[in-house]
């Protein structure tokens, strides 16, 4: 007995790309400036930050400016594959962000646990409001986001254990 298979081959001409809507990329935009902010705040934080435990709090600083900025080259990146594109111009992201303003000067070590961990989770919280509408587009872009909220919410964990007490 013989079992032939057959084996259908797509003309190239009707290959399907997928096709984004312009939701998913105004989204995307929307992370992408705050993860921006996110990252140069953190950076502002590690240099003006004093006080006890000042190199501990300088160098977990630094962990979190590598996250943020990770996380703003893949969505930049994500959104180029899709054929977007991101906007991380310094007078973009002081347009739209929605991270609230760094202080300025120094800052004593607490007060910049308090601030940064906020800034996170302004950010956690744009990528929450806009995961669903995400998902529903493209949940291959969403995955990243679960990534980038992990990896954000463990970062904010990290700190804000620099001041806590049992």
């Amino acid at each position: 007995m013989t079992t032939s298979v057959s084996i259908n081959r797509r003309n190239a001409n009707e290959v399907s790309i997928f096709q984004a809507p312009s939701g998913l990329f105004d989204n995307l935009q929307k992370v992408l400036v705050d993860l921006i902010e996110l990252h140069l705040q953190g950076k502002q934080a590690h240099w003006n930050v004093v006080g006890t435990n000042f190199r501990d709090l300088h160098l977990q600083l630094d962990s979190l400016v590598d996250v943020a900025r990770e996380a703003s080259d893949t969505i930049a990146e994500r959104m180029r594959a899709l054929n977007a594109v991101p906007d991380g111009r310094s007078d973009t992201v002081v347009a739209t962000t929605t991270v609230p303003a760094a202080p300025p000067g120094l800052v004593n070590v607490a007060d910049t646990v308090d601030i940064i961990t906020t800034r996170i989770h302004a950010v956690v919280g744009t990528l929450r409001a806009v995961h669903d509408d995400i998902d529903d587009a493209d949940p291959t872009t969403a995955d990243l986001l679960h990534a980038i909220i992990d990896n954000l919410e463990k970062e904010a964990w990290l700190l804000k254990a620099e001041t806590e007490t049992a």
